[in-house]
């Protein structure tokens, strides 16, 4: 039986992670209302501007329905402003993150756009070789709670990647290259 998996389609670049899944052969919807959420098995919260898709969320009441979703099981992979909007605690004010995650995190901590920045990354569950992680005005995280696990750091010791049982987020942008492991891994946790 094939997995229904959903992008929020709000703002951002869902389509690029909507590319990157039909490579490895899944079929995904894009998510712009609360009741396309109803028997999805995964969902992909992509990178955009975390005040803008919060925003939206509120607009199209998608913010409860995708809460509950969440809180009922539903396996949720944050990217960039997805791992922002997932997060229980920002350091910022705005915006109003969706508080399901045990992370905390600063918005654009990494620096502005002309701060962005690529660079290789070991991350064990995808295998030997090192994954090419894209950073654009990436989220930092700033504190973890006792139960999230850390799947990459940088060599700073920085976290990029984490779990927490059905909840998966990075700081970077996986749709963003030809690497599919990450998508992989994702489907693995739906």
């Amino acid at each position: 039986m094939s997995k229904r998996i959903g992008v929020l389609a709000l703002q951002g670049d869902f389509i690029e992670h909507q590319a990157a899944l039909s490579k490895i052969g899944i079929h995904s919807m894009e998510v712009r209302l609360p009741e396309q959420l109803d028997d999805l098995d995964g969902i992909i919260i992509p990178g955009g501007e975390s005040t803008t898709i919060s925003k939206l969320m509120d607009i199209y009441n998608i913010r409860d329905r995708l809460k509950k979703c969440i809180d009922d099981g539903l396996a949720v992979w944050g990217t960039c402003a997805g791992m922002i909007l997932l997060a229980k605690y920002l350091e910022e004010p705005d915006p109003i993150p969706l508080q399901v995650m045990n992370i905390t995190v600063s918005r654009n901590a990494y620096g502005r756009q002309r701060d962005s920045f690529e660079t290789d990354v070991n991350i064990t569950q995808l295998g030997p070789n090192p994954y090419h992680a894209v950073f654009i005005r990436a989220p930092k995280i700033t504190d973890i709670g006792s139960k999230v696990e850390i799947l990459a750091s940088l060599q700073d010791g920085g976290p990029i990647a984490v779990r927490e049982n059905n909840l998966l987020a990075t700081s970077f942008h996986p749709e963003l290259t030809n690497d599919l492991r990450f998508h992989s891994f994702f489907m693995g946790i739906v």
